[in-house]
C-alpha cells in the first residue's frame, strides 16, 4: 500500500512540475510577443521621427550585404546606424504608405513632406557619384523621383544615367538649330498659348515628319532641341507641357518606329514628368499598325496621359481643356501656328 502512495506522490508532483513549467512557458512567450511588439513600434516611431524631421543632411547607401544611414553634419562627426531590413524597404518604397488600404492616398500635406525628405535624401546619395548634381534643383530631382514611384534608388539610377547623358550629347547645354537644319525645314513642330491650367502647348504634324536614311541621329538632337526649347519657355510654377499630335494625312512614307523609339526613350528617361497630357488627332487606321510596336515601350505613367479624339468630338475635346482664345486656330481656336524655333 505504502508503494502505491509513493508512486502517487510521485506523479502528483510530476504533475504539478509539468504544470508550473507549461504555465510559466505560456507566459514568458507571451512576455517576449509583447516585447516584440513594442520593439517594432517603437522602432517605427523613431524611422518615422528620424526620416520625416531631423532637418540635417542625409545619405543613404544602399548595399546588397550591408546598407548603412550616414549622417552628415558640420558640428559633430559621421555615425552610422546599420539599417534593418523593414527601414531599407522604408527608405526604398515608402511609396507604398500613402496609400491607404482602400487605394486613396494620403492628404497633400503628407505627400509633400514625404518627397521633401526623400529629395533630400536622393540628392545626397547621387552626389557622392555625380558631383554636378548640385547644379540641379530639387524640382527636376522630384520629377525623377515621381517617374520612379518615389523610389530612391531606381530615381538616382536614372538621374545618374541623364546626367551623363547630357554631358555626351548635348556638351554645350544646347542644341543649336545649326545642327538639325533637315529637320527644322520639315516646319512639323508648333509652340504657342497654354491650357487652362497654364500648361503650354506644342503641337505636331505626323505626315510632315520625312524619314531619310541616316535622319536617325539629327532627329533625336531635334527632339532633345525641341524638349529644350519648351522647358525655357515654361510659365513660372510650372513643370509639364501639353501635346498635341494631329496625324491627319499620315501614312507609310511618314512611318519611322526608330524614330518614335528614340523620341519616346528621351521623353521618358531624360525629360521624365514633363507631359501633362497627348492628345492623337485625326487618326488614320493604319496609324495602327506602327502604335502597336510603339505601345509595349511606352511606360504606364505616360500611357494614362495619352488620349486619343475623335474627329467629331475633337474640338469640344480640346476645349475642355483649352480656352479658345489660346486654342491653335487649325483646331477652331483664335491662335496662329508658331515654329518651335520661333517661338
Amino acid at each position: 500500500m505504502s508503494q502505491y502512495k509513493s508512486l502517487s506522490t510521485t506523479f502528483t508532483g510530476l504533475f504539478y512540475f509539468f504544470h508550473f513549467f507549461s504555465v510559466w512557458t505560456l507566459a514568458q512567450r507571451k512576455i517576449n510577443g509583447i516585447l516584440h511588439t513594442l520593439h517594432l513600434q517603437l522602432r517605427h516611431i523613431f524611422d518615422n521621427f528620424f526620416l520625416s524631421y531631423w532637418k540635417i543632411p542625409l545619405l543613404v547607401r544602399f548595399r546588397e550585404t550591408s546598407t548603412l544611414l550616414q549622417l552628415n553634419t558640420n558640428t559633430s562627426p559621421q555615425f552610422a546606424f546599420p539599417l534593418s531590413a523593414n527601414q531599407i524597404s522604408y527608405c526604398r518604397e515608402e511609396t507604398s504608405q500613402m496609400e491607404f488600404n482602400n487605394g486613396q492616398q494620403a492628404n497633400s500635406q503628407e505627400s509633400n513632406e514625404i518627397e521633401q525628405n526623400k529629395v533630400r535624401i536622393m540628392r545626397a546619395h547621387v552626389e557622392r557619384e555625380d558631383p554636378s548634381v548640385k547644379d540641379v534643383d530639387d524640382l527636376m530631382i522630384r520629377r525623377f523621383l515621381r517617374a520612379r514611384e518615389l523610389d530612391i534608388e531606381k530615381a538616382s539610377t536614372l538621374l545618374l544615367k541623364y546626367l551623363s547623358w547630357r554631358r555626351s550629347f548635348l556638351p554645350n547645354g544646347f542644341i543649336s538649330p545649326s545642327e538639325i537644319p533637315h529637320e527644322l525645314a520639315q516646319n512639323k513642330l508648333f509652340m504657342q498659348g497654354v491650357d487652362k491650367t497654364n500648361h503650354p502647348i506644342v503641337v505636331v504634324f505626323g505626315a510632315k515628319h520625312k524619314p531619310y536614311k541616316g535622319n536617325l541621329e539629327e532627329f533625336k538632337r531635334f527632339v532633345a532641341f525641341t524638349l529644350e526649347r519648351i522647358c525655357e519657355r515654361m510659365p513660372t510654377g510650372q513643370e509639364k507641357f501639353v501635346a498635341i499630335a494631329d496625324l491627319e494625312g499620315w501614312g507609310y512614307t511618314n512611318s519611322d518606329i526608330r524614330g518614335y523609339l528614340a523620341a519616346l526613350s528621351i521623353l521618358q528617361d531624360c525629360y521624365p514628368e514633363r507631359l501633362a497630357k497627348l492628345f492623337i488627332v485625326h487618326v488614320p487606321y493604319i496609324f495602327m499598325t506602327a502604335w502597336k510596336l510603339v505601345y509595349p515601350f511606352i511606360d504606364s505613367k505616360t500611357k494614362k496621359k495619352i488620349n486619343f479624339v475623335e474627329n467629331k468630338k475633337l474640338k469640344s475635346t480640346l476645349l475642355n481643356d483649352i480656352d479658345e482664345s489660346q486654342l491653335p486656330d487649325v483646331y477652331g481656336g483664335k491662335l496662329p501656328l508658331v515654329p518651335i524655333q520661333n517661338s
